[in-house]
């Protein structure tokens, strides 16, 4: 499968979920997938989108979390759930290689 230009779009707050009190942050969520992703697969085959719920226009994403269907941070990989409340990297990882994404040599 070749390479393509990979989208991770983090939804989350300032505040933290209330269900995810020992979890990191939101932000702190999208800064470290950034530096973890950037060391494994390098970044530039990688988008990266913050969306505050709070803030952002509502949609379906936005609503579920609203509706305690879905805990945030939530992390999706071209729009599939890859992570949420508290995502594990290897998750996240294995969406990106269904994406074509490999890991960096060195």
């Amino acid at each position: 499968m070749n390479k393509e230009n990979v989208t991770i779009t983090v939804y989350g707050a300032d505040q933290r979920c209330a269900s995810c009190v020992n979890a990191p942050g939101s932000k702190e969520t999208y800064e470290w997938l950034q530096a973890a992703i950037g060391r494994k697969y390098g970044n530039e085959e990688v988008t990266y989108r913050y969306i505050d719920i709070f803030t952002a226009e509502e949609d379906e994403y936005i609503e579920k979390i609203m509706e305690d269907e879905l805990f945030y941070p939530l992390v999706l990989v071209e729009g599939e759930i890859a992570g949420e409340g508290d995502p594990r990297l290897k998750s996240v990882y294995q969406h990106l290689e269904k994406h074509g994404l490999s890991a960096q040599e060195g």
